[in-house]
């Protein structure tokens, strides 16, 4: 043979990189001025958006949830295994993010590296877990707010208090819907607007997430953590799997990218520094709540208030309730937000109808997407569970982690000359604990769930094959883009903006 010839590749043309084929990597096209989102979002924006979404139903009400009917006061396992496992997915995530500013996660972070029928599986994938976070995080907060109506003397029938199956007369959680109704106005505002409202919601969580830990230790009676792991560690682990989606915010973060100023450089950092101070938290009042209150007491719906209010503490409980409600705001907030930029991100490149991902003429955000999911949650925060609704969120998100951490070992060696704002470290060790940890964790979920997840995938697959696959070459005719051109995305992207006065 000769040396200049190259032999054809065995492969279909469909099954391949080239015009034709689903494998073949995609890269977004520069938008026109008018449909381009605004870059306002700094690095303390960023972080508290990241904290925001981190902090919230996981403290407030899926780690009482856990502690009582999975592992006791091992519960503080169960978050320590998950943000292990958080920890290395976080790193690659950042890796990505200072390549790739652009909006999507790992979305596009997939189509640029495995191809174009991967990333649309993840998106997919994670449009439907997104929406799904939004609504267990709001069933979580409608709990609290109900502790706090019942504080003043005001009673909501039985039907309004809970999704069908959770209670005596319950028909639909009334407080979830119109949480997530709420949020989703409040996102259509614009991003500056609500970015201000997400930073000082943040910032009074934080302050009353440190009051529980200062107060509460005074409180903790260690005969309460005894026997510390009733369930066994299998017990903790289960709860790790359960508890998981409450420590990667970071990921909804990275969809914010072309919100971004210098989004290569300061969106590694928010991810690092929003996982960092939440895990912190965290395992504190894991502590605080199993420490005053025996796991079997536990309130499921108002964990720390209820145990504040067992120890004669009832203003502080009532205070308490308040900061969950505003914390658990600002998760939605931010999931949903990640949501709708990923629908953004998919109508874009012309897997989804361009109609979903339009930007609004005067506030520049995907306004249609935005409300779309609003009202999707708000159905799922009705009527659904928490606990089945969690269960379905992670197992999504661990399937993009395993991906992402792929991707980023993958490309690391193809292209180690790439321009990267952040390098995971321990290459390739931390990538590769990282699809461990989150195959281990997959594997505790309920069969049932693999069984959604599947249905949704299947029906993906029949969305890209009858819409996407031909509208996507269309929006982005030619073959694999050249991973080279990463390094070639508009300087525009990283600079700041020039002041309004």
């Amino acid at each position: 043979m000769s040396p200049h010839h190259t032999p054809k590749s065995a492969l279909p043309p469909l099954l391949g990189r080239g015009p034709k084929g689903v494998f073949r990597r995609t890269l977004p096209h520069e938008q026109p001025t008018g449909a381009r989102m605004v870059r306002t979002l700094g690095l303390t924006q960023l972080t508290m958006i990241g904290i925001g979404a981190i902090i919230g139903a996981g403290i407030f009400s899926l780690a009482a949830a856990v502690a009582r009917d999975v592992a006791g006061p091992a519960v503080l396992i169960s978050f320590l295994v998950a943000g292990a496992a958080s920890l290395c997915a976080a790193f690659a995530y950042a890796e990505f993010a200072g390549m790739v500013p652009k909006a999507g996660s790992s979305y596009t972070y997939c189509a640029a590296v495995l191809g174009e029928i991967v990333g649309w599986i993840v998106g997919w994938d994670l449009l439907l877990e997104y929406t799904a976070i939004v609504a267990v995080v709001a069933i979580g907060m409608s709990g609290y707010l109900g502790f706090l109506l019942e504080a003043v003397g005001i009673h909501l029938p039985a039907w309004a208090l809970g999704a069908p199956g959770t209670g005596s007369g319950h028909r639909i959680d009334l407080l979830a819907v119109a949480i997530c109704l709420g949020v989703a106005w409040l996102l259509t505002r614009g991003t500056r607007t609500s970015a201000r409202v997400e930073t000082v919601l943040t910032i009074v969580k934080i302050a009353i997430v440190l009051l529980v830990i200062v107060v509460g230790f005074t409180k903790v009676d260690s005969g309460n953590l005894q026997p510390f792991a009733p369930f066994g560690l299998g017990g903790a682990f289960t709860g790790a799997a359960t508890v998981f989606f409450a420590v990667f915010g970071y990921d909804a973060l990275s969809t914010a990218a072309e919100e971004s100023l210098e989004a290569r450089r300061k969106l590694p950092k928010a991810m690092m520094l929003s996982l960092a101070v939440s895990m912190v938290l965290y395992v504190l009042v894991c502590v605080v709540l199993t420490g005053m209150q025996h796991y079997s007491e536990i309130n499921p719906k108002s964990g720390i208030s209820s145990a504040f209010q067992s120890v004669g503490l009832n203003g502080l409980a009532n205070v308490i309730a308040v900061g969950a409600v505003i914390g658990i705001v600002t998760v939605t907030f931010s999931f949903m937000m990640g949501a709708s930029r990923l629908w953004y991100a998919l109508s874009r490149d012309g897997l989804m109808p361009a109609w979903f991902g339009a930007i609004h003429p005067k506030r520049k955000v995907p306004h249609r997407a935005t409300w779309l999911i609003g009202g999707v949650s708000a159905v799922l925060a009705g009527v659904l569970p928490i606990n089945a609704v969690a269960e379905l969120t992670n197992i999504g998100v661990l399937l993009a982690f395993v991906v992402v951490s792929a991707s980023v070992l993958l490309l690391r060696y193809k292209k180690p000359h790439l321009k990267r704002g952040f390098r995971c470290p321990g290459m390739p060790v931390v990538p590769v604990l990282g699809i461990i940890f989150s195959v281990w964790l997959m594997s505790f979920l309920q069969w049932e769930t693999w069984v959604r997840l599947g249905c949704w995938l299947v029906v993906g697959l029949v969305i890209y094959a009858a819409y996407g696959y031909r509208h996507t070459r269309q929006v982005m005719p030619g073959g694999s883009v050249d991973l080279d051109t990463l390094d070639e995305l508009s300087e525009s992207d990283e600079a700041e903006p020039t002041p309004v006065p």
